[in-house]
């Protein structure tokens, strides 16, 4: 029994020396995967996430997006210049003159450096009287009767001063030049001392905002805004000169104006001012120089001044 135990023995001994050599070289890769430094620990720290292991950083780190194009807002459209140059003009005129445009999108307002200063009204602001009288018609409930839309068509187009006075008196004359000052936001105008419409007193850039009053429709209201400038387009006659004698044929006849004109005896003075309206833009033109120089010099110099004001077509 002794002896056939020992072959059995005998039989498994090179069975247990291999299982003692795996059980060796799985302690030595063990040993290996632990001991720093080694090529295997690396890889195993990398495996499981051991923050000491080095790292491929190219493979983790985020993509480069410094060579893509930064995105650009999309640039808001620019507004169309207006036909008029801000400048200051030196003109051979005699006497006194100033002038004002305003950017009827915008409100912003240029013109020469004594803009602000003011002129006598004369006929010019017949306009206003006008759109006050539809305005408050309108407010009340009222329809203006033919007989009163000829009358008013004979202030605009033909400057008529008989009339322009009835209106002036049903609109309450010296409130309705205060109801101008309020509605229209000007700075420099002022009713006259004797409460007549043809002194009262407005500054070239006043002039210009009462242009952009009635343009808008605070003048004379929504009902009668339409019908006022349409008017005013078609001035006639002696008050026919000025602003938009300035441009070209063509355009003239969709730029609304209302001019006035008057010899100041008192004064020894010559009182002519232009105001006009065109595409996105208001203009007044104001001019003062001594009586014995007659009318037409300067009704001329309000072209003149909007000529040197023109923006350059070449």
């Amino acid at each position: 029994m002794a002896g056939n135990r020992r072959a059995h023995g005998g039989d498994a001994s090179p069975l247990r020396l291999i299982v003692i050599a795996v059980v060796l070289i799985g302690l030595v890769l063990v040993s290996l995967r632990l001991m720093p430094g080694s090529p295997l620990a690396s890889a195993a720290a990398a495996k499981w996430g051991d923050p000491s292991a080095p790292v491929d950083r190219a493979a983790t780190a985020p993509p480069d997006r410094s060579s893509r194009p930064s995105p650009t807002a999309s640039p808001s459209p620019s507004l169309e210049p207006l036909p008029f140059a801000d400048k200051q003009i030196d003109l051979d005129i005699e006497g006194w003159y100033a002038w004002s445009v305003l950017d009827t999108r915008t409100g912003k307002i240029i013109g020469s450096a004594n803009m602000d200063e003011t002129n006598t009204t004369a006929s010019l602001i017949k306009a206003w009287i006008v759109a006050d009288y539809l305005r408050l018609a309108d407010k009340s409930g009222q329809t203006p009767s033919d007989a009163k839309l000829a009358d008013a068509t004979r202030i605009i187009r033909d400057s008529d001063n008989t009339r322009a006075e009835q209106f002036y008196n049903s609109v309450g004359r010296s409130a309705s030049i205060k109801r101008l000052i309020s509605i229209c936001k000007t700075t420099d105008s002022s009713v006259a001392a004797d409460g007549g419409w043809s002194r009262t007193a407005l500054s070239p850039r006043d002039t210009a905002r009462l242009g952009a009053c009635i343009s808008d429709g605070r003048a004379a209201g929504p009902e009668w805004t339409k019908w006022l400038v349409n008017e005013m387009r078609l001035v006639r006659g002696a008050g026919d000169f000025g602003i938009r004698k300035a441009f070209p044929e063509a355009e003239r006849k969709k730029i609304a104006i209302k001019n006035g004109w008057i010899d100041r005896t008192k004064e020894q003075e010559m009182h002519i001012n232009c105001l006009a309206i065109g595409d996105n833009w208001t203009m007044g033109v104001m001019v003062r120089y001594p009586i014995n120089m007659g009318y037409e010099y300067g009704m001329k110099n309000c072209q003149k001044i909007t000529e040197a004001v023109l923006r350059s077509t070449t």
